[in-house]
């Protein structure tokens, strides 16, 4: 918060502290609650219900042995898992209600627990849209520009590896695509990691950029993302060990479990919500039988499936429903969560995108979810990415926090003193007021790209579209924008230690040129 002017009641300016930015980041939220406070036990009184009498599919070995030390009944013949109440208040009890993903610079700080929101990008497409609308595979190098772009952009938050790496091999990917992320912006990254052995690699590479190992347990500049579960309650053991590679090396973790109502999950949007926080209560039994207190993030991103062809859908608003409805249940549980939000199922930034986009963001945050991932970025039902529509979603984002940020009353702000010198003996509007002149540019939001010009202004300056603007914005911004976030001497240890693939002449200007 920087020292602003504001108006008192008579419209005389007051020293006082007040936000620079009208929609910052880490806003709390709350003002949506989709479930009733009934509704809400009810829920979790199922998910408790759910794991003691059905369980949760763990083969066996020590992850299975772990829950029956704890005196979870083990179904060795159905290989299941029945994990009572006790177990679960327990690690409820030992899991942090708060988790700091930070910035490398602190102003990109996220604070995450309670009802304080934050916007960003995530992850994995498979194929991109660029500048001249041509539709290719993701490669490396688009997880490195993507970074580059938001690093300009005010209203995404943090950085979540957007896209697949799809020109590399399996060994190569996860030291990549990490390197690509924190060398294009110092806002917090995270990824994940597809092979057990490169998780402390990964710590590694995140200590050498805040200087040691103490350093990054202070401040983690970096996280990860484990989709240890598939729905419906099943543990995949495979990435289970990753898991428990994380939690060794202390790097904060999100439990990411996805179901489709009416296909991995029940149709019924309820019974959806009872599963998937079954599944999550279990990570969080896991992870906190292992290591009480671990840095841990629910993750829940529910779904849901077009019965009438079985396809995943992110635009609708049931989407919008069950995700707010998870934000809501998460403050109820004390934990900070990680949900989703703008996934389009349209196919370009048109209408449709941005209805989808602005109704499953804007319920995401007035539920005052934490991590909101995929705000940005995403069409076709996450399948792609588009450099435009990250210049796009910035301002949807922008809206969406300023009206998280709500109305503020008070004394100044009911104006009545104003009201009063407007109207009896003003000049009978409040355009050149002092109260208007102080709050211009903290009570209003002004969109980086969305058109408010008459329509001959608009005509005379060419009559683009959103998607055409962005374009402009997006090919100025990776022709011209190629951040230094690592010092030299450090990105030289890090590619003496590891294969980094993406050259150095890549990340310097005149080193993009889009290909087709």
């Amino acid at each position: 918060m920087s020292r602003e002017k504001r108006v008192n009641r008579r419209g005389r300016v007051a020293a006082q502290e007040a936000p620079v930015n009208p929609a910052p980041a880490g806003l709390e939220g709350g003002s949506y609650r989709p479930l009733t406070a009934d509704a809400l036990e009810r829920i979790v009184g199922a998910a408790y219900a759910v794991l003691e009498r059905t369980g949760v599919e763990v083969g066996p070995g020590e992850c299975r042995d772990l829950f029956e030390r704890a005196g979870c009944r083990v179904d060795t013949d159905a290989g299941r898992v029945h994990i009572p109440a006790r177990v679960i208040d327990e690690a409820r009890a030992t899991a942090r209600p708060e988790v700091l993903l930070a910035g490398r610079d602190p102003r990109h700080d996220l604070h995450l627990g309670g009802r304080r929101v934050y916007l960003g990008t995530g992850g994995q497409a498979v194929k991109i849209m660029d500048l001249d609308d041509r539709v290719r595979e993701t490669r490396l190098r688009d997880n490195y520009d993507i970074g580059r772009l938001v690093d300009t952009l005010d209203h995404i938050h943090f950085y979540m590896r957007p896209v697949v790496c799809r020109d590399l091999g399996n060994d190569d990917i996860d030291v990549n695509q990490l390197y690509a992320c924190v060398a294009s912006t110092k806002k917090h990254v995270m990824s994940n990691s597809y092979l057990p052995s490169n998780v402390s690699r990964l710590r590694r590479m995140g200590e050498m950029l805040v200087g040691g190992s103490a350093e990054f347990d202070a401040r983690p500049p970096i996280s990860f993302v484990a989709s240890w579960v598939v729905s419906p309650l099943r543990y995949a053991m495979e990435t289970v060990e990753i898991l428990d590679r994380i939690i060794e090396q202390g790097v904060p973790v999100v439990l990411s479990s996805a179901p489709q109502a009416g296909a991995s999950s029940p149709a019924s949007l309820a019974g959806t919500l009872v599963q998937i926080i079954a599944e999550q209560l279990s990570g969080i039994v896991y992870v906190n039988l292992k290591k009480p207190g671990h840095p841990t993030i629910l993750g829940c991103v529910p779904a849901q499936a077009d019965l009438r062809t079985g396809a995943f859908t992110g635009g609708s608003a049931e989407f919008a429903l069950m995700n707010a409805a998870c934000a809501q249940i998460a403050q109820y549980l004390n934990l900070p969560i990680y949900n989703s939000s703008g996934i389009a199922d349209s196919k370009v930034g048109d209408a449709q995108a941005g209805f989808e986009k602005g109704l499953t963001t804007a319920t995401a945050a007035l539920a005052g979810s934490n991590y909101i991932h995929h705000s940005a970025g995403f069409l076709e039902s996450l399948l792609t990415v588009a450099y435009e529509q990250y210049v796009i979603d910035n301002d949807v984002n922008g809206a969406v926090m300023r009206m998280t940020r709500g109305i503020e009353v008070t004394d100044d702000t009911l104006a009545l003193d104003v009201i009063h010198d407007v109207c009896v003996g003003g000049p009978k509007h409040y355009l050149g007021h002092a109260q208007t002149l102080a709050l211009m540019n903290t009570e209003y939001l002004y969109p980086e790209l969305f058109d408010r010009r008459t329509r001959a202004d608009w005509e005379a300056a060419g009559a683009l579209d959103i998607r055409m603007v962005a374009k402009e914005r997006a090919r100025q911004v990776l022709s011209e924008h190629f951040p230094v976030v690592i010092p030299e001497e450090i990105d030289r240890e890090i590619r003496r230690q590891f294969d980094i693939l993406l050259p150095l002449e890549a990340m310097r200007p005149g080193g993009w040129i889009q290909a087709a």
